[in-house]
């Protein structure tokens, strides 16, 4: 192996350094630093965190709505390009009535997105609860999507909810459906959190 002591390797001509051939691998040794300050760099940032935006719900909310509505969890993100991906994180505290279910849709905009394939009669959701036989009891339920709006535009990403089952109980965010005075029972949060990712 040969060494090669300078300060400073620039071409001889044009504007392009190339360094090694296709396949070839430039190794830099544990210890160094590449100081890159100042520079634009390609190809070595996709998948890098650009921005991250969160909103948290502390407060509750019910619903009737047998159609989808807005839980009120929501933020809203501007990506920085058309090729970058936002990744979708929500988690979300609910209750509902006995013989209720939940059924939850992810938004961006006015459109849903991450959901089931059609089935029948089926409602298509992102993520859902089956029927409850117990007033009191709260649940948690996830979402993690990783988006590809192809946008440059203000996106607001909304978790929407609707109510399946008979009666005209209600649904819940953050609390459970009995919701006793009593440190038996709970108040929750739920958050949504939004990374920009270089695509």
């Amino acid at each position: 192996m040969s060494t090669v002591e300078t300060n400073l390797v620039q071409p001889s001509t044009g504007t392009t350094l190339t360094l090694g051939a296709s396949g070839d691998t430039v190794d830099v040794p544990s210890g160094a630093t590449l100081d890159v300050t100042g520079a634009t760099v390609s190809g070595l940032s996709a998948g890098k965190v650009l921005q991250v935006v969160q909103a948290t719900k502390t407060d509750t909310a019910s619903s009737t709505n047998s159609t989808f509505v807005s839980t009120g969890l929501e933020a809203s993100i501007t990506p920085s390009s058309t090729s970058n991906k936002v990744l979708v994180m929500i988690s979300a505290s609910h209750g509902q009535a006995a013989d209720l279910a939940i059924s939850f849709q992810l938004n961006r905009d006015s459109t849903a997105i991450f959901l089931g394939d059609t089935a029948g009669s089926r409602t298509r959701t992102s993520v859902g609860t089956f029927y409850q036989n117990v007033t009191g009891d709260m649940n948690y339920s996830g979402i993690n999507y990783l988006d590809s709006p192809s946008s440059t535009s203000a996106l607001t990403y909304k978790l929407m909810w609707a109510m399946k089952g008979a009666g005209a109980t209600s649904i819940y965010l953050n609390r459970s459906s009995l919701d006793t005075d009593s440190a038996a029972y709970k108040r929750s949060a739920s958050s949504i959190i939004l990374m920009e990712i270089e695509g």
